[in-house]
């Protein structure tokens, strides 16, 4: 969290310093205490004359990577200033924020900002990019605020690499190999990737490094010299073409205690440990019965690396050193090789804007598209990309769904299989995901908001009253598919809690008759329809009228029904507001 002083150059500026102080958890300093604290704090903001803000930092100011973020306020509040360290510092972006906060005018004036371009000495640090190529940062930026023809080189995807793409500047063209990059079309070239590569004469470099790989370690017992492990690996990486990527270090558990594994803490990366048996299961290029007799799995360095990165690629095999041994696997989701990948995505109750900004952006580039047409209005696929394949499965069976899916997954195509609310919910995916995991497909699922949450936003009821309900039960009446035996409707009931039942409209009559042996007949109820879709319809009632509630308005499958006094409640304290818990409030500056 950043650390932010707040500067009042004049009385009159009080209240302003008072919203910033409690808005943005700030430490209030006078003007002559700047230079004691220069280097504590990571933003100043200065709350009066710019000429004052000016001279009285101008003392302290060294070089845009080390000076803190500088920010001015006019005394009216109604302008907030950049003044210094926009992109590196993150003046800019906290002018943003304060200028949010006061409902001000944020003034920026580089011109990368102001013509819609990247920052481009600001994305090693908001992408965890590393940067390996030596030429000056400043000529980068050069040429690329004056619009010089710029390469584009991407080895992988991260979300750095959908943010270049996604807000790609006309004067960038995105290569697909190197060799397109001459020094008669290009001025400047910014790749992102985590191999060594050749760099071109007269075309200035920007090589970013993403974190993307998992090293996988072997280690002797108590090897000598184990300092130096760890830029011997680096440099016998480097030999296989592969930069220092490794977000993750990986081993096995009984080497918890070496004392590698603090060097590896010191220089604060992820550590995971492994058991011999998860190990052992791991299928390598090179296992070794040395290795298995002496650690109980045939492989430490090479499983690890594959285990660590969700059973990614590996990129560079086990490499042999002194006392140590090494490999590295890069998670799939991060390739941009001709391997597909499948992403299950909830779309939501119906309304295409309640889709998640991921699941849009999913959507938008999906090669196919595989909705659930009986559940899933076609209006959330409308925003696919020209050429995208876009089928409903509600005349398929599973078997044509995983067909169509694998099909496309064996071209190397993004697939979205879009399913309604959330999919960890009713979902019916466990059965995909078993024919993916049998074939080996890469898949990964992005949440949607479910159907429940829409229920109660419909119905403008909370669900949890602080003293009368603070549970939420999911469930669904027993129709065609059994329930288990300590999960019948008059079980869960007995609690008497807010009770959100799916798929139960053309059972209510049993539904009905169930809850009734627990809850009053006069517990209020919901019966909501196509919730957030055009033709949405919401019944409220009593529970002893449920069932004629149903059958009256002939609610069919795509129906929640919601029990539970926490409907349309408007009693109860929250603890936000309860007189006990006001620690949770500023009381005033410290």
């Amino acid at each position: 969290m950043s650390k932010i002083a707040v500067v009042n150059i004049s009385k009159e500026s009080e209240r302003i310093a008072r919203t910033l102080f409690l808005e943005l958890n700030a430490k209030t300093i006078g003007r002559a205490q700047v230079g004691k604290y220069w280097k504590e704090f990571d933003v100043f903001v200065f709350i009066g004359a710019m000429g004052i803000c000016v001279r009285t930092i101008a003392p302290y100011i060294k070089d845009k990577h080390e000076d803190p973020a500088v920010l001015c306020v006019d005394g009216m509040g109604k302008n907030v200033i950049s003044v210094l360290s926009g992109h590196v510092g993150g003046a800019n972006d906290w002018t943003r924020i304060v200028a949010s906060v006061l409902g001000a005018n944020p003034v920026i004036t580089t011109l990368s900002d102001n013509a819609g371009l990247w920052a481009l000495d600001t994305l090693s640090n908001r992408f965890n990019w590393p940067i390996a190529s030596e030429d000056d940062m400043n000529d980068c930026i050069f040429a690329f605020v004056n619009r010089k023809p710029t390469a584009l080189f991407l080895e992988v995807r991260d979300k750095g690499t959908e943010y270049l793409e996604s807000t790609l500047p006309s004067h960038v063209t995105i290569v697909n190999d190197l060799s397109e990059v001459t020094a008669q079309k290009y001025k400047l070239v910014i790749m992102v990737t985590p191999y060594i590569k050749r760099y071109v004469n007269g075309v200035l470099t920007l090589h970013f490094v993403p974190m993307v790989g998992t090293l996988g370690f072997g280690l002797a017992h108590n090897p000598d010299k184990y300092e130096y492990i760890y830029d011997q690996m680096d440099e016998a990486i480097a030999k296989r073409g592969l930069l220092p990527c490794a977000n993750k270090y990986c081993t096995i558990d009984v080497k918890a205690d070496e004392p590698f594994i603090d060097i590896l803490k010191e220089e604060e990366h992820e550590v995971d440990f492994f058991t011999a048996e998860q190990l052992s299961k791991v299928e390598v290029p090179t296992p070794s019965e040395v290795v298995a007799k002496h650690v109980g799995t045939p492989s430490v360095c090479e499983a690890a690396a594959i285990l660590g990165s969700n059973n990614g690629k590996l990129v560079i095999p086990k490499i042999k050193g002194k006392n140590w041994t090494a490999a590295v696997a890069i998670d799939r989701k991060y390739l941009r090789d001709t391997k597909g990948h499948i992403e299950i995505v909830g779309a939501g109750p119906g309304d295409p804007d309640l889709v998640s900004v991921r699941g849009r952006k999913m959507l938008e580039r999906a090669d196919l598209i595989l909705y659930a047409g009986s559940l899933v209005p076609r209006e959330l696929t409308t925003c696919h990309k020209p050429g995208a394949v876009v089928r409903s499965s509600a005349s398929m069976t599973l078997e044509e769904q995983c067909a169509l899916m694998k099909e496309h997954y064996d071209r190397g195509h993004f697939i979205v299989r879009l399913h309604t609310g959330d999919p960890c919910i009713f979902g019916a995916i466990q059965e995909q995901m078993a024919f993916f995991d049998q074939y080996g497909m890469d898949y990964h699922i992005t949440p949607g908001i479910s159907s429940f949450l829409a229920a109660a936003a419909e119905l403008r009821s909370q669900f949890t009253i602080p003293e009368r309900t603070q549970t939420i039960i999911l469930t669904r009446g027993e129709g065609r598919t059994p329930m288990p035996e300590k999960e019948q409707l008059q079980l869960l009931a007995r609690s008497q809690s807010t009770m959100c039942i799916f798929l139960s409209a053309s059972i209510v009559d049993d539904v009905q008759r169930q809850l009734l042996q627990e809850y009053p007949e006069d517990t209020p109820v919901a019966a909501c329809y196509h919730l957030t879709w055009p033709d949405q319809k919401i019944y409220r009632g009593q529970l002893k009228d449920l069932s004629k509630i149903v059958h009256d308005n002939n609610l069919t499958l795509t129906t929640m029904i919601v029990v539970g006094e926490a409907i349309d409640n408007r009693k109860g304290l929250s603890e936000l507001y309860n007189k006990h818990f006001t620690h949770l409030f500023r009381k005033g500056e410290e």
